[in-house]
């Protein structure tokens, strides 16, 4: 395998903007498999569009280093490199003092080398002191070129260029002059979300690497030959069943892995959009994911086909997973900060009222006897603006070891085969995600 790592020097340098611009050029012409550091989902939706490769998250924290190893390796094995983009800045992680779940440490774990993207807005000499201070923290990250973003103009260029030519021991691969209109926009959880009707939008970022020297880039990819594992990292079934998972604008935070893993144990997912005003399907099974049911709350209360068929299908005990904006979905209405109120299945006699922000934060759960559909200890992550009023007295899935959950320390409401809960797991922490639910399927 080949391929390298797109790293920022901190936060809000660009990263994503020019990773994305680079994913989609170099697709005209290769097989480019995209990466993100971290749990993130939208990044991986502008990786998705622009390389036509389903983008995958790349998490110390969530999923063991030898199952890491092998997602990438499986994952890339008929492509003909591999783009990661890090997360953050280069040694922002868990902690001050480790480099846990930080771009640096997923560059050293792959064996790839590093490209450091930085914001040289009204900077000269003082880049190359940053390069060369980025460069000397950890000798066992390599760092091979550099892009550099803002740059003003020519005489700002030639003094940059003087600069890191002086004191630095690494090449500028890429230029990137200040751009108006390319900027992704933004939501409250993060930048907007992307699908196939943008792919227009994601193109426009290719203007951003227009000077990219591709040669010195590809050079640096070449030097990289790595060997993973290729086999799939999921326990295989044979359910038998169908999954039906909602995929558009309001159900679109989906984890890669979970939705492999269950095809792995024998499921046919099911795609449908609400917000297109699809019924249900019928299927043996319903996993909701995240996404912005606020945001759609109204459309989402409309379409009664959809939120009728969950309620059935959860009081004829069919198994559903709803995590995040799909636990909401599954709450009896959603509450909006003006106090304006929208139905939704009423599944659980609660309500999900937005609010502050919670999160993001790395969980870890333990499964209580009231879960019906896991028995392992699982980790993820939550991030959310709402909280529930529970009117009726539950059972809780999860003893949260880490973070907040849905209250006092305790995730995912329980009734019969239905469970909602605020985190988003990752399928591949533990070693057999989908177990249980074939069970309740079988």
């Amino acid at each position: 395998m080949k391929g390298l790592v797109i790293a920022g020097a901190g936060s809000g340098v660009g990263k994503t903007s020019i990773a994305t611009g680079i994913m989609s050029s170099l697709s005209k012409t290769m097989k480019v498999q995209p990466f993100k550091v971290g749990p993130d989902f939208i990044d991986p939706m502008y990786h998705t569009v622009a390389t036509g490769r389903r983008s995958r998250n790349l998490d110390t924290y969530m999923v063991p280093e030898d199952k890491l190893r092998g997602v990438v390796g499986s994952s890339s094995k008929d492509a003909d490199i591999c783009i990661v983009e890090g997360v953050r800045g280069l040694y922002e992680g868990l902690s001050g003092t480790s480099d846990q779940c930080s771009t640096a440490e997923m560059a050293k774990i792959l064996g790839l080398p590093v490209v450091l993207v930085m914001d040289v807005r009204s900077l000269t000499r003082s880049a190359a002191a940053m390069i060369n201070g980025l460069m000397s923290f950890d000798p066992g990250v390599n760092v091979r070129g550099v892009i550099l973003n803002n740059v003003s103009g020519k005489q700002h260029e030639d003094k940059l260029r003087e600069a890191i030519g002086r004191y630095c021991d690494v090449g500028i691969v890429g230029v990137v002059h200040r751009h108006e209109g390319c900027e992704l926009k933004n939501r409250h959880l993060g930048l907007k979300t992307v699908d196939r009707s943008s792919e227009e939008d994601v193109r426009k970022l290719e203007a951003l690497v227009d000077d990219l020297d591709v040669d010195a880039l590809m050079g640096i990819c070449e030097s990289s030959e790595v060997d993973l594992p290729q086999g799939s990292p999921y326990t295989k079934h044979e359910a038998g069943a169908k999954v039906a998972v909602p995929l558009d604008d309001a159900y679109c935070f989906y984890y890669s892995e979970n939705l492999e893993c269950l095809e792995a144990a024998g499921m046919t997912i099911v795609n449908f959009s609400p917000l297109a005003g699809d019924p249900l399907p019928d299927a043996d099974m319903c996993y909701l994911g995240g996404g912005y049911p606020e945001v759609y709350a109204d459309r989402i209360s409309e379409n009664k086909d959809f939120l009728e068929g969950l309620k059935a299908a959860s009081d004829e005990g069919r198994p559903i997973l709803g995590e995040c904006g799909g636990l909401m979905t599954m709450c009896r209405t959603i509450v909006q900060k003006d106090g304006s109120r929208h139905p939704m299945a009423g599944i659980f006699d609660a309500d999900a009222v937005m609010c502050g922000r919670h999160g993001p934060k790395y969980v870890i759960a333990n499964p209580t006897g009231s879960n019906p559909l896991f028995k392992e200890r699982v980790r993820g992550h939550e991030f959310h603006y709402s909280e529930l009023d529970i009117h009726s007295s539950y059972g809780f899935g999860f003893n949260m070891e880490r973070g907040y959950g849905i209250k006092d320390g305790m995730d995912g409401l329980c009734i019969k085969n239905s469970l909602g809960e605020y985190m988003h797991q990752n399928a591949l922490s533990v070693d057999d995600w989908a177990k249980t639910m074939v069970e309740r399927i079988e």
